[in-house]
C-alpha cells in the first residue's frame, strides 16, 4: 500500500450475506490481517463493512 488511507469501506450487498461471510472470511486471513486495524460493520446498512488501517 503505497497510500496511506484511515478507512475503507465494502459493500458487499445485504442479500442473504454469504458474500458478506466470505469477504469477512478474506479479511481475517493472517497475512492480509497484519495490514488492517479492525473491522466495524455498519449498524445503519447491514450490507456495509469498514475497514480501519493501521498507520
Amino acid at each position: 500500500m503505497d497510500r496511506r488511507i484511515p478507512i475503507l469501506e465494502i459493500i458487499p450487498g445485504k442479500g442473504s450475506g454469504q458474500l458478506k461471510k466470505k469477504v469477512i472470511r478474506y479479511l481475517q486471513q493472517s497475512h492480509i490481517k497484519k495490514m488492517y486495524h479492525r473491522i466495524d460493520k455498519d449498524s445503519d446498512n447491514f450490507g456495509r463493512l469498514f475497514v480501519r488501517f493501521k498507520h
